[in-house]
């Protein structure tokens, strides 16, 4: 396997209970290069061939950990390049040109995705090399185009999947967003766009409460209650679907939603082509949210000082709260 550009911080609980290191997905989306230069300059990089899956649509194969895929983030383009052409078809004529069209329209629009299989955290740092040669390459980020609105997102697997485990990760999540959504780089385009909303007030006054520790039906009733949606920058959809898929069905019947033992961070911008961008920082940055829900006492602190925070009204003008978690809620270590 390659060698890593850096090695990777490790959070506070860095293996499940079971004893197994933890993993995390990273998606990445660009565009700058075709889907052919990009699989073709990640299988030399990885050292693993590659499969054509359809004509958006590419999977590199031989990684223990699993396949990577690569593809363009459009639903229906992917569909459309699966399905066979006849030269002598009329219907398939005018299939192609509706294609063609839809690439024209949408190509400064939607990028091309890097989804890794879950990896252990151990082997971030290969993501971090990576980006260095695709940079070199063209790739483009969110900043290539006024239009662009594209992201990075990792998907860190749980030390475990209880209730209590959960609730602290989300309460972490809310009293360090307003730090870590400015550091994440997020751009007026993704702003803008239906991709990574913050929790809703009145959800985050529910997180915070210190008494606040439901069991899982609760858990996931409350959630999708202030959240039935993926357009959260946390979002926890895929892990309540694969907790219980019949309640998060029964609240949303986005096809999209793929149930998975996960967290689905969608916060940082793909900052691609600038130099010196890698997931290094935002990982960083993630691990402050690591450190804060392994820490019961620290959590319920600092929950305390949010929910004082949120109840000045007005006066949170004056008293920034990302001040606050700067001088007072991160991990030093």
């Amino acid at each position: 396997m390659p060698i890593l550009a850096a090695p990777p911080a490790l959070p506070t609980r860095s293996h499940t209970d079971q004893g197994i290191m933890r993993r995390v997905g990273v998606e990445l989306e660009m565009n700058g290069l075709d889907i052919d230069r990009l699989t073709a300059i990640c299988g030399r990089y990885l050292q693993l061939a590659h499969q054509i899956t359809g004509r958006y649509e590419r999977q590199l194969v031989g990684d223990p950990a699993g396949d990577w895929r690569i593809e363009l983030d459009f639903t229906l383009l992917r569909e459309m390049g699966r399905e066979q052409r006849s030269a002598d078809d009329l219907g398939d004529d005018l299939r192609a040109s509706v294609e063609e069209l839809l690439k024209w329209v949408t190509n400064d629009l939607v990028p091309l995705e890097l989804i890794s299989p879950p990896l252990p955290m151990d082997r971030l740092g290969e993501i971090d090399g990576l980006i260095e040669l695709l940079r070199a390459a063209g790739a483009k980020g969110t900043s290539g185009s006024l239009v662009s609105a594209f992201g990075m997102q990792f998907n860190p697997d749980l030390p475990n999947l209880q209730p209590a485990t959960i609730t602290a990760y989300l309460k972490a999540f809310a009293c360090l967003h307003d730090w870590l959504a400015p550091r994440a780089r997020f751009s007026l385009t993704r702003r803008l766009s239906p991709f990574a909303d913050p929790f809703p007030p009145a959800y985050i006054r529910q997180l915070v409460a210190v008494d606040y520790w439901p069991d899982q039906h609760q858990l996931i009733a409350d959630y999708l209650q202030a959240n039935p949606t993926r357009n959260r920058a946390l979002d926890m959809l895929p892990l309540f679907k694969h907790l219980d898929a019949e309640q998060v069905q029964a609240a949303t019947a986005d096809p999209l939603i793929k149930a998975r033992p996960t967290l689905h961070y969608r916060l940082p911008d793909s900052l691609i082509d600038q130099p010196g961008w890698g997931i290094s920082a935002t990982w960083q940055d993630w691990l402050q949210v690591e450190a804060l829900a392994a820490d019961r006492a620290r959590l319920d602190a600092c929950c305390r000082a949010y929910g004082d925070h949120l109840e000045q009204g007005l006066g949170r003008l004056l008293d920034s709260w990302k001040a606050q978690v700067e001088r007072q809620w991160l991990s030093r270590t």
